[in-house]
């Protein structure tokens, strides 16, 4: 994980949002508000949202206005994706640490490894500490392609691992095996169709063409 250059620090004012998804039961345990942001330095083959990787594109929004949206939605807690939420550390910290604040759970998604994260805060990265003091649940590790998960909900592949940093998730880690995955789809009134959730390709182009019928 590289240092953050001028540019970066400059945006940390903001946070590069790609999608708000106001209530979601795909993204995490219980019923969840999730935010995808734009842009990652991973960018791991295979990766199903290579949308996501460039840091241009994206709306601003402040830590604040983002975190008020986050508790309107009223729901169990918060999950970060991306595009890569350590690479916007500074700002999604502040996100995250109102949500936690109010009483709310915060699960964070990393194509970074635990090793990686923790050189970054022995280097004084004090963005990543930050995020990771306001984080209850972690799933760290790059997607690999040829090590697909098809036991445990919400992630890709066997490599990526569930780090427990606080006591707001007891026995779930016993219980993953036990979850079951979920895909949601939604429809606008303009037609334009959103995905969410886990699912391998094939069933999911499956699905989808089953829907343009």
């Amino acid at each position: 994980m590289s240092e953050p250059g001028p540019a970066a620090r400059r945006a940390a004012e903001t946070v590069s949002l790609a999608r708000f998804l106001a209530a979601t039961r795909a993204e995490g345990p219980g019923e969840r508000t999730a935010i995808w942001v734009q842009g990652c330095a991973i960018r791991c083959p295979g990766c199903f949202n290579p949308q996501l990787w460039s840091f241009r594109g994206g709306t601003r929004v402040s830590p604040v206005e983002l975190a008020r949206r986050v508790l309107d939605a009223g729901t169990d807690g918060l999950t970060l994706l991306g595009g890569e939420p350590f690479d916007q550390a500074a700002a999604l910290a502040r996100v995250a640490a109102a949500v936690s604040a109010a009483g709310r759970s915060v699960m964070t998604f990393t194509g970074y490894t635990r090793a990686q994260l923790a050189a970054a805060v022995d280097a004084g990265r004090d963005d990543v500490a930050a995020l990771l003091a306001a984080t209850d649940l972690l799933v760290a590790g790059p997607f690999q392609a040829d090590r697909i998960d098809t036991n445990r909900p919400w992630v890709g592949s066997t490599n990526q691992e569930f780090v427990l940093l606080s006591d707001r998730f007891p026995g779930l880690l016993d219980e993953l095996s036990g979850s079951p995955d979920r895909v949601e789809v939604t429809v606008d009134r303009a037609g334009r169709i959103a995905v969410n959730g886990w699912a391998e390709l094939d069933a999911l182009d499956e699905l989808l063409a089953g829907l343009r019928r």
